[in-house]
C-alpha cells in the first residue's frame, strides 16, 4: 500500500478546495436556528447571495446541492405537460432536461455541439417559430462543467428579447458563481441556480436560486406537485425563508465565503480565474504539441475560467491520466461524463487557488503524462508559468 504524504492536490471541477477560514468558522456547537444569533448570520448571508448573483431580487436557500435547486425550479414553474427549450451544450444541460421530463413537462432539445456551444441565433429562431407561445421556459447552463465551455448568458437573452418571446429564462451557474461574472438582473434572468460547493468554496450540501418577480407569479398557476420546495411556503417562514431545520453550519461557512469574497472583490476574484484559466489553456496547448491532446472548447469565445476539459486523441484513455496522477502524485481530476468518458479528463481552476497551487497541479499532470508514456510536447508548465508571471 502506498503512502501518500503532504495535502492532496485536489483539481476537480467541484467540490473544491475548503479554506482553512471556512473549515473554521464552521467548528462550532450546535445552535438555535430560531434564535437572534443564527437570524443575523442568515441575513448576512441572504444579502451577501445577492450582490454574488448581482440582484435585488428573491433569493432561495436549501439543503441539497445544486440538482435540488434545479428540481425546486422545476417544481415551481410548471405544471404537467408545460413545453421548455433545453439548450443542450453538455451533460449537465442534458441532465436539466431529464429531470424536467421525469415531472411530466414536455421538454425540447436544441442541440449544439458540445465542442463549440451554443448560438443564440438558433435560439432567436427557433423562438420566433414558436407562433404559439407554447414554450414556457428556456433552460441553459451558463458554464458547463463537463466541456469547459462558458455560454454567454447575455446574447441568449437578447435573442430571446428579438423574439419577442415570453418564456421563462433559466440559467444554471453553479460551477461559474463567484469564479466567472454572472448578472441575474441586468441579464433578464428569471431563476438563477447556484450550489455551495465549487466558486463559494464550501462543503457540499447547499443550493440556492435566485428568483425574479415575473418566475414569483408564475409559481403562483403552476401545478407541479412540491413540498419541501414549495417557494409559496417558504416566503411565509420569515425572516430566513428556509424549508426546514436550517444547516446552520453551513451558513456559518457561507458568511466567512462572503467575506473572503467581499475581502478580494468580486472583479479581482474574476480576474485571478481567468489567469488561472488562461494559464491552464496555455499548458495544455504546449502538451498538445505532441500530438497526444488538444482543448475540448473549439470555441474561443466560449472558454471557461473555471474548468478546463482535455480531449485526448484516439486511442488514448483519459483515465489513465486521472489514474497515474492520484496514485502517483496525489493529485484528483475530473473525468469525462457520458459520451466524454474516457475521451476527457478536466481540470478545475475555481475557488480557492492561487498560482503556486495551480502549477503544482500542472506539473504533476506533466509527470503523469510521462509516467504514462503519453505523447506529448514538454513545457506545459514553462508556458503556464509565462502567463501568470504576466
Amino acid at each position: 500500500m502506498t503512502v501518500m504524504r503532504g495535502r492532496q492536490f485536489f483539481q476537480n471541477p467541484g467540490p473544491t478546495n475548503i479554506p482553512d477560514r471556512i473549515l473554521r468558522a464552521m467548528d462550532r456547537v450546535s445552535m438555535d436556528f430560531m434564535g437572534k444569533e443564527f437570524a443575523e448570520i442568515a441575513d448576512f448571508c441572504f444579502a451577501g447571495l445577492k450582490r454574488v448573483f448581482k440582484t435585488r431580487q428573491t433569493m432561495f436557500v436549501y439543503a441539497s446541492n445544486g440538482h435540488g435547486a434545479w428540481e425546486a425550479a422545476v417544481v415551481n414553474l410548471f405544471s404537467a405537460g408545460d413545453k421548455v427549450l433545453v439548450l443542450e451544450t453538455g451533460r449537465f444541460s442534458a441532465s436539466w432536461g431529464e429531470m424536467a421530463t421525469a415531472y411530466g413537462l414536455k421538454v425540447e432539445t436544441l442541440n449544439f455541439d458540445w465542442r463549440t456551444g451554443v448560438e443564440p441565433a438558433k435560439v432567436e429562431e427557433r423562438l420566433k417559430a414558436d407562433t404559439a407561445r407554447d414554450i414556457r421556459g428556456v433552460l441553459l447552463v451558463h458554464n458547463e462543467t463537463a466541456t469547459g465551455m462558458a455560454h454567454p448568458v447575455a446574447e441568449v437573452r437578447r435573442a430571446i428579447d428579438r423574439a419577442g418571446h415570453p418564456a421563462l429564462f433559466l440559467s444554471d451557474t453553479i460551477s461559474s458563481l463567484a469564479s466567472i461574472d454572472f448578472r441575474m438582473d441586468e441579464w433578464k434572468v428569471d431563476v438563477a441556480v447556484g450550489g455551495s460547493q465549487k466558486g463559494l468554496m464550501l462543503p457540499i450540501g447547499m443550493g440556492f436560486t435566485g428568483v425574479s418577480k415575473k418566475a414569483l407569479d408564475a409559481t403562483q398557476s403552476a401545478t407541479l406537485p412540491r413540498a419541501y420546495f414549495d417557494w409559496r411556503l417558504m416566503l411565509g417562514r420569515q425572516p430566513q425563508k428556509f424549508p426546514g431545520t436550517a444547516p446552520v453550519h453551513h451558513f456559518y461557512g457561507l458568511a466567512e465565503a462572503i467575506k473572503m469574497l467581499d475581502e478580494e472583490g468580486l472583479d479581482a476574484c474574476f480576474a485571478r480565474h481567468r489567469k488561472l484559466g488562461e494559464a491552464t489553456r496555455a499548458a495544455v496547448r504546449a502538451w498538445g504539441e505532441g500530438g497526444g491532446m488538444q482543448l475540448y472548447c473549439s470555441n474561443p469565445r466560449l472558454y471557461s475560467d473555471s474548468v478546463t476539459a482535455i480531449l485526448m486523441s484516439p486511442g488514448i484513455d483519459a483515465e489513465t491520466i486521472r489514474t497515474t496522477a492520484l496514485d502517483r502524485f496525489n493529485v484528483s481530476l475530473g473525468g469525462g461524463l457520458d459520451s466524454l468518458k474516457g475521451k476527457v479528463f478536466r481540470i478545475g481552476h475555481m475557488g480557492d487557488l492561487n498560482e503556486p497551487m495551480l502549477l503544482g497541479a500542472l506539473a504533476a499532470v506533466e509527470m503523469s503524462l510521462k509516467v504514462a508514456g503519453i505523447p506529448h510536447k514538454k513545457g506545459g508548465v514553462d508556458a503556464a508559468m509565462a502567463v501568470l508571471a504576466n
